[in-house]
């Protein structure tokens, strides 16, 4: 039983992995264990969180654009000359755009949709090879897949293209899954709440926001960074060996009450 979560020895990649959720389950990664990739578009920031998260462990920075094709086959190929498997990949990076639906721009779609869901599946072709190696019928890669409550539920803001991307995500989860189980992958996802971030820092300016934000979960607080680090831990690990398709809400039970 002592080994049923453990990752010691394995590897992955985590995409947005310089901040917010991406970092916070690299750093439960390479804490680990898990010699952890993290990739971000702003190099100066990635190789920041690289170096603080290397006082747990191995985590190497890899710079890269994931909204262009060009982006995803530059990583994928540092990652192939560095790497001969791959045992565990994080989709995690993401975008999101407001603005009211009358005034909702073409451009705020488009790139919400490219890296929220279209990278996410040109990443996992990419990756195949890698995550082929590592795959067994005792112990299968894994393909963590990062959505959203926002995706189950109104998230009352105009974040259209967020919300549509991230149900989307969900159904590719389910559709990869099914696609490549006899390959031994597996493929879940993740569906958070209310986790302080960049993109949430709206919600989390002022102690009284933060408070307000707090009183909106039924548990009464916001995620911290082991509250996204264990569900990928647990996904990652052998506990999880039989689990594929699913998607796993961490968000304090906000879904379930509305």
């Amino acid at each position: 039983m002592s080994d049923l979560f453990s990752l010691e020895g394995k590897t992955a990649l985590v995409t947005g992995g310089s901040r917010g959720i991406g970092a916070m389950i690299a750093r439960g990664l390479v804490a680990a264990g898990v010699k952890t990739y993290i990739s971000a578009r702003k190099e100066a920031e990635l190789v920041a969180t690289a170096e603080g998260l290397s006082a747990y462990g191995h985590c190497i920075p890899v710079p890269a654009d994931l909204s262009t094709a060009e982006g995803i086959s530059q990583l994928t190929q540092e990652l192939a000359g560095r790497e001969s498997r791959l045992d565990i990949l994080v989709n995690n990076a993401g975008a999101t755009w407001g603005a009211p639906i009358d005034v909702f721009p073409e451009s705020g779609w488009d790139r919400v949709l490219d890296l929220n869901l279209k990278a996410p599946f040109f990443l996992v072709q990419k990756c195949l090879p890698l995550l082929k190696a590592s795959a067994s019928p005792e112990a299968p890669a894994r393909i963590i897949n990062v959505s959203s409550i926002n995706a189950m539920r109104h998230s009352h803001m105009d974040n259209f293209s967020y919300s549509a991307s991230k149900a989307g995500l969900i159904a590719l989860t389910r559709h990869l899954a099914a696609n490549l189980a006899r390959s031994h992958i597996t493929v879940n996802a993740v569906a958070p709440g209310m986790f302080p971030s960049r993109m949430t820092a709206f919600l989390y300016e002022t102690e009284e926001q933060r408070r307000r934000t707090d009183a909106m979960v039924p548990l009464g607080r916001s995620g911290d960074w082991e509250d996204a680090a264990g569900p990928a831990i647990f996904l990652a690990s052998r506990a999880a060996a039989f689990v594929t398709g699913a998607t796993l809400i961490v968000d304090g039970g906000v879904a379930a009450n509305a």
